[in-house]
């Protein structure tokens, strides 16, 4: 998933600034040029990654069949302003080692 993000982000000139990909979300920091508007990110990112996914793992759609897409429909957005970019990259960084902590008490 991160190199089918990778390939997107240098495809339509966005730069990935953290990225990490959990079992059942994915947090990532993008720098893209202040003409894009935020929601077509996410649009380009999810369903670009999901015609990759779905072509390099055919039995996915079998298993994503019965509701009908790959991604959810939500996703959530915020812009690097009041906080500083090393603040959000931290964050993201450690989003990790917290789904580690979870499964490891589960």
């Amino acid at each position: 998933m991160k190199k089918i993000l990778s390939e997107v982000c240098d495809a339509y000139g966005y730069i990935i600034k953290a990225l990490e990909v959990m079992p059942d979300h994915i947090h990532i920091f993008v720098d893209c040029p202040v003409t894009t508007a935020p929601c077509d990110v996410v649009r380009t990112l999810k369903s670009m990654s999901a015609i990759q996914l779905l072509k390099a793992y055919p039995e996915l759609k079998r298993f994503y069949a019965r509701c009908g897409k790959l991604w959810s429909n939500g996703y959530f957005i915020s812009s690097v302003g009041h906080i500083s970019e090393a603040a959000v990259k931290k964050y993201i960084e450690e989003q990790k080692d917290d789904t580690t902590r979870i499964e490891s008490l589960s």
